[in-house]
């Protein structure tokens, strides 16, 4: 990674694309473990993580992880998903962030001097070009481990720097212990809610349908 010690930095994370290129990759995230590597690395000012959420489950299965993180030193940026039905009938949700993601670039960058975009979304180049031109520095986190490549080209080439995922992941990697340890309690959560434990079942589906069925999504 390439940062200078006194630069102002700040980590904008598109939840559902960092989950889908990790998954990909085989290992879970460690945000805590992530925020440390980037604290030593620069000035950490703030840390943005997006994502959309069904509000009308009893439980979901993204919300100790988004609880978690807004205790822990994350900005949450959070919008209901839309639900609709496919041509097949089979149940879809839909929750793009990129709008409110693209605004927060741009009103921090007065404020930074480097931004970190944990994404691989190609709509995003625009984006990094024209916060570039404000005298901004930009890396993009993703992959290009995966078939096909979760990163865009065209994103890639207009970073300052791309960092792999797959070199980070010794630094932000959950161990064995603290997986099992999740699992546990998730599972024990999930028993406490009775009947809602098959609406969270039907809701991990969905929501690993919409981001990991097709990682080439993230080309678009």
């Amino acid at each position: 990674m390439k940062f200078y010690t006194q630069e102002r930095i700040a980590l904008f994370i598109d939840g559902a694309n960092l989950y889908s290129a990790a998954r990909t990759l085989g290992f879970e995230i460690d945000y805590r473990r992530l925020l440390d590597t980037f604290r030593k690395e620069a000035h950490l000012v703030r840390a943005f993580y997006y994502t959309a959420l069904v509000e009308d489950q009893e439980y979901s299965p993204l919300r100790p992880l988004i609880d978690w993180l807004d205790y822990n030193g994350f900005t949450m940026v959070t919008k209901p998903a839309k639900e609709y039905t496919d041509a097949a009938g089979r149940r879809k949700i839909k929750g793009n962030m990129d709008i409110e993601l693209a605004i927060d670039v741009m009103e921090m960058a007065p404020h930074v001097d480097h931004v970190v975009l944990f994404s691989g979304d190609g709509d995003f180049r625009r984006l990094v070009d024209a916060v570039q031109r404000k005298g901004v520095r930009v890396s993009v986190v993703s992959t290009t481990k995966t078939q096909p490549p979760m990163v865009a080209d065209e994103l890639r080439r207009q970073a300052d720097n791309f960092i792999e995922l797959q070199d980070l992941m010794p630094k932000i990697m959950r161990d064995q212990a603290a997986r099992e340890a999740s699992r546990t309690a998730g599972l024990q959560a999930t028993l406490r809610t009775g009947q809602a434990a098959s609406s969270a079942a039907s809701a991990v589906d969905d929501f690993d349908e919409i981001d990991t069925a097709d990682p080439r999504k993230h080309l678009r």
